[in-house]
């Protein structure tokens, strides 16, 4: 059984019940997400050896972060106990042309103020296959830039697989920041993830004649975009996911995976949104796994952007779906027909 190893920020997660806007009630429901956290529940869920490392407090709410994972049976031996708080993010989910909203409140939690001695990172990836983990977790701060080096340099040194999902995030730094952290980061990366926005965020590259709120995508710019990105750093695989906003409550959900030669694009998903947040992190989820199977080029994109479809019309931000789940949508069973 493969081994996989995420690293970032897990987050309590505040939502209004439903589609309600903030505070329309005195209700909120509380449950627990993060990008590399996603990934390890969604690889957890298809059998994969999953361990989740981070930082969290030694108190309740931090122990509900740790039992959150444990429930789907995600590793979390190695998370470092200590520190104040767990990071916050407030989501308001949106419906037809009102957009959803997240507000942030993680100033000082414990694993954006972790040090790079807090982690044992060559005791940690013995016996992995695979690292992976986004440009969320470097934008917390300079020590967890180094904190991510440290990891990719051990990860490298034992041979363990890297990917990462670029994931700009413009609240948390800049541009510039990014570019220069990443830049350094993405040397140690096999397989990079990206979107429409974040390649151009980052590195300044960019889809030509695309309109991503317009409805227009140009399968032949991303090519190009996915080209750029591998003659750049290196990678062995780039993936990029494909959104086409017609609104907040509806979106074409595809993707493309380069492998250095072929450029295999997946068939396009009409998708009638119940929660999008976690939609990348699925996708990241399906996709590790199938290369971790040996799938093909085209099967892994159909697997990934399969996997990412359901997660879409699940509450919360973990992708509660199995292998035969998302094997079944991506032979081309969407009916949506209830099982019995």
């Amino acid at each position: 059984m493969a081994k996989v190893i995420t690293f970032g920020e897990i987050m309590l997660r505040l939502a209004p019940n439903g589609y309600y806007r903030f505070f329309q009630n005195d209700q909120m429901q509380a449950t627990f997400g993060g990008g590399e956290a996603n990934v390890a529940v969604s690889l957890a869920n298809y059998g994969l050896d999953s361990a989740y490392v981070t930082k969290l407090p030694k108190h309740a709410i931090g122990q509900a972060a740790v039992d959150s994972l444990r429930a789907f049976g995600v590793d979390t031996s190695n998370i470092v106990r200590g520190g104040d708080r767990v990071g916050i993010y407030f989501l308001e989910k949106g419906a037809s042309q009102r957009g959803s909203v997240c507000i942030y409140d993680r100033a000082h939690s414990s694993i954006q103020e972790a040090q790079p001695e807090d982690f044992d990172w060559d005791s940690i990836f013995e016996g992995a296959d695979w690292f992976h983990f986004t440009g969320i977790t470097p934008a917390l701060g300079a020590n967890v830039v180094e904190i991510c080096h440290q990891a990719c340099k051990a990860a490298k040194a034992k041979g363990v697989k890297i990917s990462c999902d670029l994931n700009y995030r413009g609240k948390l730094w800049t541009r510039a920041e990014a570019r220069e952290a990443m830049t350094d980061l993405c040397q140690y990366v096999d397989v990079c993830i990206s979107n429409e926005e974040d390649a151009k965020d980052v590195f300044g590259i960019e889809a030509e004649d695309t309109d991503i709120y317009g409805g227009k995508l140009n399968h032949a710019g991303y090519k190009s975009v996915a080209k750029q990105l591998a003659d750049k750093f290196g990678f062995e695989k780039v993936a990029i996911t494909l959104r086409t906003s017609i609104s907040a409550s509806d979106n074409d959900w595809a993707g493309m995976l380069y492998d250095g030669e072929n450029y295999c694009f997946s068939k396009t998903y009409h998708l009638h949104i119940v929660d999008r947040v976690g939609g990348g992190d699925s996708f990241g989820g399906g996709l590790i796994y199938s290369l971790l199977s040996g799938k093909s080029t085209q099967e892994a994109i159909e697997f990934a952007v399969a996997a990412s479809a359901l997660k879409h019309s699940i509450e919360g931000d973990y992708n509660r779906v199995s292998v035969s789940k998302v094997e079944k949508l991506a032979g081309g069973d969407g009916s949506g027909r209830v099982q019995r």
